[in-house]
């Protein structure tokens, strides 16, 4: 491919919480750059998954899903976070599942209809489906609400659909030379998707209303010595939330620990020493200044 026909572009991957997007995110990249858990909002901040191959370079966009009714700063920050990339972006990728509408993915529509770019519609999920029908009145009900660019049902879990995405996406960029290297994968630290990791293994250990109140933060993370040294706080909002994430006799910790240090080690591709501690910051998640010391940023 000669250097006038290479095609680069951002793409952003939107959409109500839990739908699937970082699992798609990860599937279209070939790599886990964003975490993944059943449970809604685990994506906080806006993650690039960097795809490059013969047919061009894709920025694919990972965002926080777009919910309402809760009125704390993160879920502010999230909102915003989701929508600003909208904006700056070439094709976006308005991911639904295959179950129907809800009304959640009518508030992303409504949002995308402010933003004038093309638009595809991903409907995920579709292994979940036992009447294929459901899946034909699904796409006809979609084309009826907005005139999408293309509609593609896959499952983002299985890989199944998701090929035809990957030969789509390309065609609608613009003729560009690649922004980042080759070999690059995403444009987060290494010291950052630590902590993701972590947060990760928290939010699939711990009971349901637990993980919206923690957040990590690393304190040190060294390269000695063949190994890498690695020091998380795990921030609550109570301390009666101290003793659940730590678990009976740590056991929830430990598991936690284990589970974390072994993607970091993949990562890395060397041994990583984890040490993890729990603290108290009251409020953090409905605190401005508390979010930015954290990371929540822009």
């Amino acid at each position: 491919m000669t250097e006038q026909e290479q095609r680069c572009g951002y793409v952003a991957i939107v959409g109500r919480p839990n739908v699937g997007k970082s699992t798609l995110l990860n599937r279209l990249v070939g790599e886990k750059i964003s975490i993944t858990t059943p449970k809604p909002q685990t994506t906080r901040h806006r993650i690039l998954g960097i795809q490059t191959s013969d047919r061009g370079q894709v920025v694919y966009v990972d965002t926080p899903g777009i919910h309402g009714g809760q009125r704390k700063a993160i879920n502010r920050y999230m909102n915003r976070t989701a929508s600003a990339a909208m904006y700056d972006v070439d094709l976006i990728l308005f991911v639904i599942e295959a179950e129907g509408w809800r009304r959640d993915d009518d508030r992303v529509l409504e949002r995308l209809r402010a933003v004038n770019k093309p638009v595809m519609l991903v409907i995920n999920k579709v292994d979940r489906l036992k009447d294929k029908t459901a899946l034909l009145k699904l796409i006809e009900e979609s084309s009826r609400r907005y005139a999408f660019q293309e509609v593609v049902p896959l499952s983002a879990l299985s890989g199944d659909g998701v090929e035809r995405l990957d030969e789509l996406v390309p065609k609608s960029l613009p003729f560009s030379q690649p922004l980042f290297d080759a070999d690059q994968l995403t444009d987060r630290s290494e010291r950052f998707l630590a902590a993701e990791f972590i947060r990760e293994h928290l939010t699939r250990r711990l009971r349901d209303e637990i993980p919206y109140s923690l957040t990590v933060e690393i304190e040190d993370f060294t390269h000695e010595d063949k190994l890498y040294h690695v020091s998380a706080v795990i921030w609550v909002e109570r301390e009666s939330q101290k003793g659940i994430v730590i678990g009976q006799k740590g056991s929830n910790l430990k598991e936690v620990g284990q589970r974390a240090r072994a993607d970091m080690e993949r990562l890395l591709g060397t041994q990583v020493v984890l040490k993890l501690w729990v603290k108290t910051k009251t409020g953090w998640s409905d605190d401005e200044r508390a979010l930015a010391r954290f990371g929540y940023e822009g």
